[in-house]
């Protein structure tokens, strides 16, 4: 059994497909808003203040899981969501000119469900590498979906 970043259990016969690490302090992959979300998360850090987020998609489920910590090593909650498949309205990927416009491509999955939207940015991946993530994500719910034997 895999030893997941985000400590997600895998179930019986459950395969990891992707599992995404939510950049949570920078807003895109800008080289600049890099520099300033690192500079926030080591003021936060100083202060030992920590939380980490990730999508977890698997052959039979998509996990949303956000880990909070105060002080450097006092887990202060963590957050775990089993996105439905019937609550999923659309899935996709943004790409986003992100420096002048143009100059740096951002590419971030999002998923709408009825209560809520959810966008995680996909940090070092092409056009091709955000079409993959979609089309796991896709393939995820809609298997969830089928009737069961």
């Amino acid at each position: 059994m895999a030893n997941l970043k985000s400590g997600l259990i895998l179930g019986e016969n459950e395969k990891l497909v992707v599992e995404l690490e939510a950049e949570l302090w920078a807003t895109s992959s800008n080289p600049i808003a890099r520099l300033i979300g690192s500079i926030v998360k080591l003021i936060n850090l100083i202060l030992g203040f920590k939380r980490k987020g990730f999508v977890v998609i698997t052959d039979k489920r998509v996990v949303e899981i956000i880990q909070f910590q105060a002080l450097w090593v006092l887990n202060t909650g963590k957050n775990v969501k089993y996105v439905l498949p019937s609550s999923v309205k659309e899935v996709g990927y943004i790409k986003e000119g992100t420096c002048c416009g143009c100059f740096c491509q951002a590419y971030s999955l999002y998923y709408d469900s009825f209560t809520q939207r959810t966008t995680v940015l996909l940090s070092d991946v092409d056009e091709q590498g955000a079409q993959k993530v979609v089309d796991a994500f896709y393939n995820a719910i809609s298997i969830a979906q089928l009737p069961q034997e």
